[in-house]
């Protein structure tokens, strides 16, 4: 297999829930007038506590510095994974379960932290650039790695790298297992023409800025572990490709003919990470949830955000996946 480091330096940011409304225009000029703007890598997830944007270093341009906005200090680089030296883009996501052994669990071994954006048609592991050539002297003997550079991919060996850095030598240590909140929403993981983007524009304007009652924003202070629902909804639009994960109460809201889905329709569960803010330095957080449910052969999308992890998994095999964890927490060395 192939893996490529895509042509784009992302910065990873956090709207406050009460400060969006000062986001409103730029946020609405890079979800829909994308030919006013530069940006090609575009990501916003909502959950309880913020909105989580990631966005290249066009579509940065366009926030703002404001006591609402927190940036990460990194650069980061988006990985893909390419098999049959075709690009992952298909009809369905590829799953970070697919990745788990052979990108996600090394990086954790070597201590690097990665930041995961799993979409309806790939899954982009996030690494700070400050990290990359420890990425590529990892994963070289596994992948061909490719830079993209100006359309163009260019193979890329460990020692091609400035810096001259090898693996860090570190000693693996075991990560924190942390708790993790099963809601009892049911998600969807969906996609639409970009060309139709316009048709949903009121009804994605309105779930993504006008959903929240005071209900909610109280209730969002402190999710507890007995939380039957959770506010989750993601839009990227990814060098021209949208993806959207949303529950199933906020997919009645948008019109069935422009949303599409794999053929089986299938139904996500999510397994919320963390009980604190998780921060970024952490490593292995996303080995700790994806290694297990490799092991068992179960499919999984996973959305990093500002505070949290998420995973998605087949509502069919939910109650799997909670025996899983179980089994992980009585014994952390089992995986």
């Amino acid at each position: 297999m192939d893996l490529h480091i895509l042509d784009h330096r992302l910065r990873v940011t956090s709207i406050s829930k009460s400060g969006l409304v000062h986001f409103t225009h730029p946020l609405i000029k890079l979800i829909f007038l994308r030919n006013r703007t530069r940006c090609k890598f575009f990501s916003l997830t909502e959950t309880p506590e913020n909105y989580t944007v990631v966005l290249d270093e066009e579509g940065f341009k366009e926030l703002r510095p404001s006591e609402h906005l927190q940036v990460e200090s990194s650069v980061w680089l988006p990985l893909n994974v390419v098999s049959n030296a075709n690009a992952s883009v298909s009809s369905q996501a590829v799953g970070v379960t697919k990745i788990a052994k052979s990108v996600i669990a090394p990086l954790a071994q070597q201590h690097v932290s990665v930041f995961m954006l799993s979409t309806y048609q790939t899954d982009f592991i996030l690494v700070r650039e400050k990290d990359l050539s420890v990425v590529v002297s990892t994963l070289e003997e596994e992948f061909n790695i490719y830079r993209e550079v100006g359309g163009e991919s260019l193979l890329v060996h460990g020692q091609d790298l400035s810096n001259g850095l090898d693996k860090n030598g570190k000693e693996a240590i075991q990560p924190t297992l942390h708790p993790v909140l099963i809601p009892l929403n049911q998600f969807c993981v969906m996609s639409l023409d970009p060309a139709t983007l316009p048709s949903i524009a009121t009804t994605l304007i309105d779930v993504i800025f006008y959903s929240n009652s005071a209900k909610e924003d109280e209730a969002s202070s402190s999710p507890s572990q007995d939380l039957e629902s959770i506010k989750f909804f993601s839009f990227s639009l990814i060098d021209g490709y949208v993806s959207l994960v949303m529950d199933t109460d906020a997919q009645r809201h948008f019109p069935a003919d422009l949303l599409f889905t794999s053929s089986s329709g299938e139904l996500w569960r999510m397994v919320r990470i963390g009980g604190q803010p998780l921060g970024f330095d952490e490593c292995g957080i996303v080995a700790q949830i994806s290694r297990p449910l490799a092991d068992c052969d179960i499919s999984a999308y996973y959305i990093s955000t500002f505070s949290f992890d998420h995973a998605l998994v087949p509502e069919e095999d939910i109650e799997s996946v909670t025996d899983v964890l179980q089994q992980q927490r009585k014994d952390p060395t089992a995986s």
